[in-house]
Order: C-alpha cells, then sequence, then structure tokens
C-alpha cells in the first residue's frame, strides 16, 4: 500500500470511529445485553476463536499481557492480543498474530459491525470489542490474550464461555462509580471471569479482595493456582526466580531480568509465566507433546514490551536540546495501586543515585483524586508539575489539580504544558535531575503521539 492510500485508509477509518462514538449516549454502560445481541448478528464470532487466556485487575494486567505475548512468541505459538484503551492509534487494540491490525483490514471490520448492528444504541467498546472478536475468530492463531476493559463480570470481552485459563493481577481501589465503593465489590466485579473448570491464575491480593476470588472459585469450581501457594516469583541481581506447583512436584526456573523495568514487573513476569504453566496443562489435554521450554520462556521474559510503563524516552520534542543529566520517563499508572509500584520505582533510583532529584510532572482525569495518588506514591519528589492532559475533554484542570496537592502540603506547581514543564524543571536543577511523567494513560498517549 502506497503512503497516500495508507493516509487515506487511515482517515476513513477514523471517521467510522467518529461515527461509533456517537451510538450511546453513554460511554460506560456495563451490560452484557447489547454484546449478545450484535454477536448473534455477526455469526457468534466468540465461539470460534483460538484458546482464551482472559486477563482481569486493576494493576498489571497490561503488563502481565505483554509478558504473557512474548512467552507465547519465544514458544512458537502464534498470539492475539486485545487490549485498552489504546495511546496512540486504535489500532493498537487488535493485534493478530503479533501486528496491529492495518487500517484497510480494520476499515472494511468496522464498516460490517457498524451495517449489521443498523444504528442501534451500543456503547463504542461494546462494539468495536464484538469487532475484534471477529477478527480473531477469522485469523488463524494457536493464543488469544484477552484484556478486559473494565470490571469483568459484565465487561464486553466476558462472553467467552470457556477459557483456556483465567488470570486476576492485584486489586486496588479503582472506577467506584461503576464497580462499587468497596475493595470487596471491586473484586466481585473482577472475579465474574471466573469459569467451573477453567483454571485461574491469581496474583498477590489484599486479604479482602482474595477472600471474595476464593469463595467465588469455590461456588463455582474453579481451580485456583495462587501466588505464595502455587507459584511464586522474585528477582534478585541474578534476575528473576519462578517456581511453579506443589513442593514434591515443583519446578524451578531461574531466568534472565524481565525486559520491562519496575521492582513490581517480578509479579508480572511471574503472573505470565503461571499463565502460560496453566495453559500447557490445558493444551497438552488436546495435544500431548505441547510442553514449554525453558530457553524459550528465558527469551520470552527479555522481550515483552508494553509502552508507557516505566518506559524511558530515547528521542522526540521533549528530549530535544536538553543537557546531559536529565532523563525523562513515563507511566500511564493513575490509581493507588499504580502510584505504589511507581513509588517503589523511585525509591530504588534513589537508593542507587541518592545524589540525584526526582521530580514528577503529573496530569489525570476529572474522575481520579490527586491526593490519594500521591499519598500511595509515598516517596520523596524534588517538585510536582500539574498539567492539563490535551485535548481530553474529561481532564482535570491543572490548576485544579495543583490546589488538591497544595493542600496537602505537596511541593506543586502548576505548568501550561509538559513542555513548559520539563523545560522549568530543568533550569531548576542544573546538574541533573530524573523527570517522571504520569498520572494517566491518556497523557502517556499524548506524550508518545508526539515521539512517533
Amino acid at each position: 500500500m502506497t503512503d497516500s492510500a495508507a493516509r487515506l485508509a487511515a482517515a476513513e477509518t477514523d471517521k467510522i470511529l467518529q461515527r461509533l462514538l456517537s451510538l450511546h449516549p453513554k460511554k460506560i454502560d456495563l451490560n452484557l445485553d447489547r454484546m449478545w445481541r450484535i454477536l448473534g448478528l455477526l455469526g457468534n464470532p466468540e465461539q470460534h476463536l483460538p484458546p482464551v487466556i482472559h486477563i482481569a485487575g486493576t494493576n498489571g494486567k497490561g503488563s502481565t499481557l505483554a509478558f504473557i505475548r512474548a512467552l507465547a512468541e519465544a514458544s512458537g505459538l502464534r498470539s492475539h492480543a486485545y487490549i485498552s484503551p489504546h495511546l496512540v492509534r486504535f489500532n493498537e487494540r487488535i493485534e493478530l498474530a503479533g501486528k496491529a491490525i492495518d487500517d484497510a483490514a480494520l476499515e472494511q471490520l468496522l464498516d460490517r459491525c457498524e451495517r449489521r448492528n443498523d444504528g442501534v444504541p451500543i456503547t463504542f467498546f461494546e462494539i468495536t470489542t464484538a469487532a475484534a472478536l471477529v477478527a480473531f475468530s477469522e485469523t488463524p492463531g494457536d493464543l488469544l490474550i484477552l484484556e478486559t476493559g473494565l470490571g469483568g463480570r459484565l465487561d464486553s470481552t466476558n462472553v467467552v464461555a470457556k477459557p483456556a485459563v483465567s488470570v486476576i493481577t492485584p486489586i486496588s481501589i479503582d472506577h467506584q462509580h461503576f464497580l462499587g465503593q468497596e475493595l470487596a465489590d471491586i473484586a466481585f466485579a473482577k472475579a465474574g471471569i471466573l469459569r467451573p473448570d477453567v483454571p485461574a491464575v491469581i496474583a498477590p491480593q489484599p486479604a479482602a479482595a482474595m477472600a471474595v476470588i476464593t469463595a467465588e472459585a469455590e461456588r463455582l469450581g474453579t481451580p485456583l493456582y495462587l501466588y505464595g501457594r502455587d507459584w511464586t516469583a522474585h528477582r534478585d541481581d541474578h534476575g528473576l526466580h519462578f517456581t511453579w506447583g506443589a513442593a514434591d512436584r515443583q519446578r524451578q526456573h531461574h531466568l534472565p531480568q524481565p525486559s520491562l523495568i519496575g521492582v513490581h514487573q517480578a509479579i508480572n513476569a511471574g503472573c505470565a509465566l503461571a499463565a502460560v504453566h496453566a495453559f500447557e496443562v490445558t493444551r497438552q489435554a488436546t495435544q500431548p507433546g505441547f510442553h514449554l521450554d525453558h530457553t524459550a520462556l528465558a527469551a520470552g521474559v527479555t522481550k515483552a514490551r508494553w509502552p508507557a510503563r516505566l518506559q524511558a524516552l530515547t528521542g522526540g520534542p521533549l528530549l530535544s536540546e536538553l543537557p546531559d543529566g536529565i532523563d525523562i520517563w513515563l507511566d500511564g499508572g493513575h490509581n493507588a495501586g499504580g502510584a505504589a509500584v511507581i513509588g517503589e520505582q523511585i525509591k530504588a533510583w534513589q537508593q542507587a543515585q541518592p545524589e540525584r532529584p526526582v521530580a514528577v510532572i503529573y496530569g489525570t482525569l476529572n474522575s481520579h483524586d490527586p491526593a490519594a495518588f500521591f499519598s500511595a506514591l509515598a516517596a520523596p519528589l524534588a517538585a510536582i508539575k500539574s498539567v492539563t492532559i490535551p485535548d481530553q475533554e474529561n481532564a482535570l484542570d491543572g490548576a485544579a489539580i495543583g490546589a488538591q496537592l497544595a493542600a496537602s502540603a505537596l511541593p506543586v506547581e502548576t505548568a501550561a504544558s509538559v513542555g513548559e514543564a520539563v523545560r522549568d524543571l530543568t533550569a531548576r536543577f542544573p546538574d541533573g535531575v530524573r523527570i517522571l511523567i504520569c498520572g494517566s494513560l491518556y497523557l502517556a498517549g499524548h506524550i508518545l503521539a508526539s515521539h512517533r
């Protein structure tokens, strides 16, 4: 396809996506009835998928998916993946055999789904999830890694009757308006992906969340693989150490350091390793010769890629003409759980380089609580710059962020843009500073779009 044809295809795809946004007055309306309707009109693609690993949780879903994808590819499996939200372009949400769907195929797919829906109210996430399931059902593959959008029980991805494996990553307070105010309510929503007789890998959880998960698993007859009992993962200077299985038949893997940065990525990598081990068990039922290879696992943990998760920026306008001693990092973390793992990494940085200050540029949505985020971050910061996320109607104004954080006695100043914040911090710390941009995946997407 020529460059001009590619641009035309991309423009037409964007037009269709814009039309789909207007099909339902609510952006989020947790209800599976509309999904069942459109899937029926499309020939029930959810019944014709490759084996599915279904992932729910509050934090670490995307990183766990990235590790599973890398482990599968290193094992010679053709893997599809469904993620949300996208960072720069919608195509990122639908990966077919390891590559984002191209514009021409996406345009045809969306047009087909729009015509079948025939203008009936349906949310954007529902109709685009249905489109993704059609693509996955019609493209040969060995594995589909399916990430929930919001919650699990009533999430649009929760239409697969019997996945190969379910995964629940760490749960924390988030999206209370949709999932409930208490941790137990949120855990109940996430546990909705559990199925009878389908193995479920469970990451470390707060006690209240674990109680809900185990109760739901017992009710359904779901076999659980629990962190600390059935699998463990930790990292040290020598690499990642993963164990699988009961003590009398335990497998131990000593692997290289995970490719994703952050002390918390040991758990995400371990969760992915546990998921592929559980997948091995289910796959052997139909393909007895299938076994995981240690070499492939070692390669997989080093090849995971996942933008905007403690990502070091290596080029682009923010870095142009910066003096030596300035590095910029990007993370989409926006809730208390995400803040806690970011805080752990900041502490690790400062332990390694105590002379180097860390400053944060923070922007978020109006549904999030900046004070709660920084309380959970719990790491010493040399400065905080609050910004408004550009071109985002639900952005919390940078000045409002500043006012909330100032009331918490945090060292915050408002900047007109991320670029202005970077320039101010560079001037304030001429001997060098580590800058972390965080608070929202939408802010991260804005940064990455300008660094393409």
